[in-house]
């Protein structure tokens, strides 16, 4: 039987007013229950894609390995500009160590006069002092170079750690979503044939109905109780129920839903 609308005169409490009812074969309103279960999981699968963890995750590794390269770039740089300050200090101490022994050879020749080898003898002292207090500023630059060459060593450690952890969570991700959509096709696969089962019109309102109503258009009546808004029908809403035609499309009072009847409604 085709789906049609008709209008209906119906008595109320309040008087005479115009009611349309919609028309469908019964078999056409059971369908809706097999288009609203693929309806709900597709929801759900496309919630679920939207609000995978590994998202978030993700973003997190992300930001962590763009600090740690920020960092190691910084240290990285710290580490040339004491290798280069090491690098000078290292030649002033040997600049005054030349100059200690070529002073040293002079003395030790005993060539000049007395004045002559008593300066040389002073300039000795002075460069020994000198050569001690350059070696300790040396010895100080090493020390700044090796904390920052393990530092170096410690953060190319964290981001090849962080590297991988990211890497793993993309892999993750894809693979989760390749699995969602797998789902989502295989669910979905059926859905235009059911579409087409139902007929234009009454999936029509039951798009007009999802869009409203969260998703949820269609529901069974089962034991007098709505399946969108789960409240029980009361007696009067019942008995109209019970006494409309069995290709009457019946919505919910409550929340306006397609209610489908079947062995289960307690009619």
């Amino acid at each position: 039987m085709d789906l049609r609308g008709r209008s209906e005169l119906r008595k109320h409490r309040c008087g005479l007013t115009w009611r349309c009812v919609l028309k469908a074969d019964p078999s056409r309103q059971w369908r809706l229950l097999d288009l609203q279960a693929i309806d709900t999981r597709l929801d759900q699968i496309a919630h679920a894609r939207a609000n995978l963890p590994q998202v978030a995750a993700i973003a997190a590794a992300r930001s962590e390995l763009a600090a740690v390269d920020t960092e190691l770039v910084n240290a990285r740089t710290a580490v040339g500009d004491v290798q280069r300050e090491l690098t000078k200090s290292e030649q002033d101490v040997q600049l005054v160590r030349d100059r200690a022994a070529r002073d040293q050879a002079r003395l030790d020749s005993g060539q000049g006069s007395a004045k002559d080898l008593a300066a040389l003898q002073h300039e000795l002292v002075s460069l020994a002092r000198r050569q001690s207090e350059l070696e300790d500023i040396e010895i100080e630059v090493m020390e700044r170079a090796e904390t920052l060459t393990k530092r170096v060593a410690e953060l190319e450690r964290t981001r090849t750690e962080v590297a991988d952890r990211l890497a793993s969570l993309e892999q993750e991700h894809a693979t989760v979503l390749a699995d969602l959509e797998a789902e989502a096709q295989q669910v979905g696969s059926g859905r235009s044939d059911i579409v087409a089962g139902v007929g234009e019109e009454l999936i029509g309102l039951y798009e007009k109905i999802r869009a409203q109503s969260g998703g949820i258009a269609a529901a069974e009546l089962r034991q007098r109780r709505c399946g969108g808004c789960r409240l029980e029908l009361n007696n009067v809403d019942f008995d109209r129920i019970r006494r409309a035609a069995e290709d009457e499309v019946i919505r919910c009072e409550e929340c306006r839903r397609i209610m489908i009847r079947t062995g289960e409604s307690g009619l």
